[in-house]
């Protein structure tokens, strides 16, 4: 919501052997009043996703000033009608005070909260790689009652870093990013109103989007392998997945989303 100069002293690392990034930026930004009034004066010809992180500030380590940030946020974005769709970020690894909202509890307020402002675009939600099963558990029966359009597998992870601060995204992140979307997948999937589930983390060539798209992925999002192998990256794994999608016999990407689940 508010403006902030993210954290302090060195924030961002490459960490090549690991085809990884040390990502300690802190949320910097210029608030919600700057961004949607500049966003207001741009034209898209592609979908544009909101997301929204509680201010890193130490005033909202107190959970009704956290809520009301979160609010204030998307309820300016939602009058403005700017966006196609909002993402809720409750896994920021390098705020200040942490990921409350990862807290089943303190997640069913937040999202109670966002309810009432009666939004009508797509609400994602972005997950923690590093979240124990029993709490993700709780946070998607959770959704489920409150309609959630869509979850983010996954946001930075925190273990094995080598940092006492951050997280880290690309290879590091790939393996606990791909259980939480098997898992989301599985808990998901006959779900009257199924969500849509965005893969993330580690995603270098077509082999690994394919991936994530039989363990449930209906999209992915490419960040690490971008910077580490430039923007063509998008138009060779675009042609390469056709191949694979030749070879397993699919018409198209739907076909094949979930296909690779264990049963």
């Amino acid at each position: 919501a508010k403006p902030c100069r993210g954290n302090s002293g060195k924030r961002l690392l490459r960490i090549p052997e690991k085809k990884s990034l040390w990502v300690n930026l802190g949320l910097n930004n210029n608030g919600a009043n700057e961004i949607s009034s500049r966003l207001k004066k741009s034209k898209f010809n592609i979908p544009v996703g909101i997301s929204i992180a509680k201010t890193n500030c130490k005033e909202t380590t107190d959970t009704k000033i956290a809520i009301e940030d979160y609010v204030y946020s998307l309820e300016k974005f939602h009058k403005e009608n700017i966006g196609d769709y909002f993402t809720i970020n409750i896994s920021c690894p390098n705020s200040y005070g942490g990921q409350p909202f990862s807290d089943p509890k303190l997640f069913e307020y937040l999202i109670k909260e966002i309810r009432k402002l009666k939004i009508s675009k797509p609400i994602f939600v972005k997950l923690s790689p590093d979240l124990e099963k029993s709490k993700l558990n709780k946070i998607l029966n959770i959704s489920k009652v409150h309609k959630i359009n869509g979850f983010i597998c996954s946001n930075l992870t925190k273990k094995n870093t080598g940092f006492s601060s951050g997280g880290l995204s690309g290879k590091e992140v790939a393996d606990n990013s791909e259980l939480l979307l098997a898992n989301v997948y599985k808990k998901t999937r006959f779900w009257k109103n199924k969500p849509i589930l965005i893969g993330v983390g580690g995603i270098f060539t077509a082999e690994d989007a394919y991936r994530k798209i039989k363990l449930g992925a209906n999209l992915v999002q490419i960040i690490t392998g971008m910077i580490y192998r430039g923007p063509s990256i998008v138009a060779e794994i675009n042609f390469e997945l056709s191949k694979f999608l030749q070879i397993d016999g699919f018409s198209n990407i739907s076909e094949a989303v979930g296909s690779g689940r264990k049963k």
